[in-house]
């Protein structure tokens, strides 16, 4: 049976008093869009009602019932903070790098692509990184964005050749004539056969960046770990040397039963009172205590068009567009995120939000596309862009040909023009 999503909640779920959260109040969000003194970097003229924006989930298992007490970035103290980086007339561009071809002499590292578990997509293809790059382009309006497609490719690594029985611990990532090692190894979960380390591959993105850029994202198909305690990561950003890596692997649809990943309750959804409570409930039957739903409701219009929207759409295991357009929208998402930590954006607390800390796969599923108040004053003060302007850019983008239908786009495109 179908949800109909018929009661919305935009506040925190029953589970946030229980894990220690608190949504700072409605006096503190407002002072967070706002300078602390007047200066000659006047915080962007932002003409929104808090009370469109939902709260922060906080569902069993979310980064912020994980750690409650995670502390809030004001638009102030984004603006002093020392480590961010200035956007300058020499310095402005965000890259977006296509992923690294792959030689002929290292097959195996194309089956390393594709998952051996999961629901199997024939003829599903990955999401493009024109794509990738052009979302970017509207999400940061007002700043020049360009596809980095400069000669990256993997070759064998001298001291660490494959041979028929072994397999490669080392491969090169060839990066402006310099040959990168890229540690690998086992997938834990077995998902991949083999990950690639993270932090070899910011490596990498530091050392491509070019003269001008402001930031880079470096695209990649393969899985991804960081350190021996990790199962898997999907990306990373270093904000500090303006770079980041994403992976697609994770995000593929094949895989979403394996991690748990909601489709009926992705965002916008993820607000559905019956499904918070599903949440909530799972957790209290185990601990033996008694689920008690949110008293007040939100009445968001913004929220309510975009339910609306996605409601509105066919299944989207109807087709293979609608497939590949659930995966594009995961990464665009992702990728939006973790250049947002460039330009010194930290996880937001104050809202639910594209800059949310995401503790897992299915949490990453229920959050949403948008820019919170606080948030998007950042980044308006960054990149000069009007939110009227960049909200036409998105909408251009979420109806493009291939992207309708799509339930993040679709609603994403209700969302910025409610």
């Amino acid at each position: 049976m179908v949800c109909p999503h018929g009661t919305l909640n935009g506040n925190t779920s029953q589970h946030a008093g229980a894990a220690g959260y608190r949504q700072p109040s409605l006096p503190q969000r407002k002072n967070a869009t706002r300078q602390a003194s007047p200066s000659k970097h006047s915080s962007p003229s932002v003409a929104m009602n808090h009370l469109d924006f939902p709260a922060p989930l906080v569902l069993p298992g979310d980064d912020l019932a994980l750690d409650p007490d995670y502390p809030p970035q004001s638009f102030q103290e984004w603006l002093d903070e020392g480590d961010r980086n200035k956007i300058t007339p020499s310095r402005k561009t965000v890259y977006v790098v296509a992923l690294p071809r792959i030689g002929e002499d290292l097959p195996f590292l194309l089956k390393w692509a594709h998952p051996k578990k999961g629901h199997v997509y024939p003829d599903l293809s990955p999401p493009q990184p024109r794509d990738v790059c052009d979302y970017v382009a509207a999400f940061y309006h007002g700043l020049p964005v360009k596809l980095l497609t400069s000669d990256i490719y993997f070759l064998p690594w001298d001291e660490d050749k494959p041979s028929s029985k072994t397999v490669p611990k080392h491969v090169g990532l060839v990066v402006a004539g310099e040959c990168i090692r890229i540690r690998t190894r086992a997938c834990p979960d077995k998902v991949y056969a083999r990950q690639l380390n993270l932090d070899d591959l910011l490596d990498a993105a530091i050392s491509m960046l070019p003269k001008d850029a402001y930031a880079l994202c470096m695209l990649v198909d393969h899985d991804l770990y960081e350190d021996d305690d990790d199962i898997f990561v999907c990306g990373r950003a270093y904000g500090g040397s303006r770079v980041a890596v994403v992976s697609n692997a994770r995000y593929h649809p094949g895989l979403d039963k394996i991690h748990s990943v909601e489709r009926e309750h992705a965002w916008p959804a993820s607000h559905c009172q019956e499904y918070i409570n599903g949440c909530c409930r799972a957790v209290s039957a185990a601990k033996r205590q008694k689920v008690v739903s949110s008293r007040s409701l939100m009445q968001s219009q913004p929220l309510k068009a975009s339910v609306a929207a996605a409601s509105a759409l066919p299944d989207v295991d109807s087709s293979l567009d609608l497939i590949s357009a659930l995966w594009l929208s995961r990464m665009c998402r992702t990728v939006s995120h973790e250049l947002g930590h460039c330009f010194g954006i930290d996880h937001c607390v104050y809202y639910a939000c594209s800059m949310q800390g995401s503790a897992s796969l299915a949490e990453d599923a229920r959050q949403p596309p948008y820019l919170c108040p606080v948030d998007l004053t950042k980044v308006l003060c960054a990149t000069g862009a009007t939110a009227a302007e960049r909200d036409r850019a998105l909408v251009e983008y979420c109806n493009r040909a291939g992207n309708r239908g799509s339930q993040l786009f679709e609603a994403f495109a209700a969302w910025c023009q409610s």
